[in-house]
């Protein structure tokens, strides 16, 4: 691969042909945040959390799945970059649950963790909120409330696990992660498998837990 010359941030950096500017960027040490965007996994740009502002580009661009080019010059930080991604965040959280205090992913949620970094509190947008009745089995427990159709656990089903189990069904805000063709919750589905529970950043994917069992992810500070 031949070396690829660009600005990154106001400073000359090097990056190698066919990768993406997520990846060029946290190679020199600038972190973008995302929701949607594995390593291991197809990038898909779902959540646009990512976007940056490159130079004679008529909109900003997802940068996990965006090639670096020669010349480029980029702005992963610019403030018209932190304005729209505190909106995003703005806008996930006016169709979100938003009941962290009772969630087991509590402060260990990727949503409310980038809430806080964007001095995001409650949301100036309204609209419906997604409501589901709660799945589970023995292996797996799904809320779709708190789901925020990033697609991860969809990617890890399919290139991780090899099972195909989950996809999405239906469109705009009847959009949903479904099991096959949108069947109930069977007995032996996701069987010791937790491919899907790993990659999920908000509460929706968890391991079932056990009547008077302690939740996991929630630290208590008593004073």
């Amino acid at each position: 691969m031949s070396d690829v010359k660009l600005t990154l941030n106001g400073s000359p950096v090097v990056g190698q042909e066919g990768q993406t500017i997520l990846e060029l960027a946290r190679e020199n040490g600038i972190e973008i945040p995302t929701l949607c965007y594995l390593r291991e996994l197809t990038p898909t740009g779902c959540c646009r959390l990512c976007v940056v502002e490159v130079e004679g580009s008529r909109t900003l661009l997802g940068s996990c799945y965006s090639p670096i080019a020669p010349s480029m010059v980029i702005q992963t930080h610019s403030p018209k970059v932190l304005a729209a991604r505190k909106t995003l965040i703005e806008l996930l959280f006016a169709s979100h649950c938003g009941f962290c205090m009772i969630c087991d992913k509590a402060n260990v949620c990727n949503l409310r963790q980038l809430a806080a970094e964007h001095d995001v509190g409650l949301s100036p947008y309204r609209t419906r909120k997604r409501f589901y009745p709660l799945e589970d089995n023995a292996y797996i427990q799904i809320d779709r409330t708190k789901c925020i159709l990033c697609r991860n656990c969809v990617k890890a089903c399919n290139e991780i696990a090899g099972n195909g189990v989950l996809g999405i069904a239906y469109r705009g805000f009847d959009s949903k992660i479904v099991i096959d063709n949108d069947q109930p919750l069977s007995a032996e589905a996701c069987r010791d498998c937790d491919a899907c529970i790993k990659v999920c950043p908000t509460g929706s994917l968890t391991k079932p837990r056990k009547m008077g069992e302690a939740k996991t992810g929630v630290s208590m500070i008593i004073k």
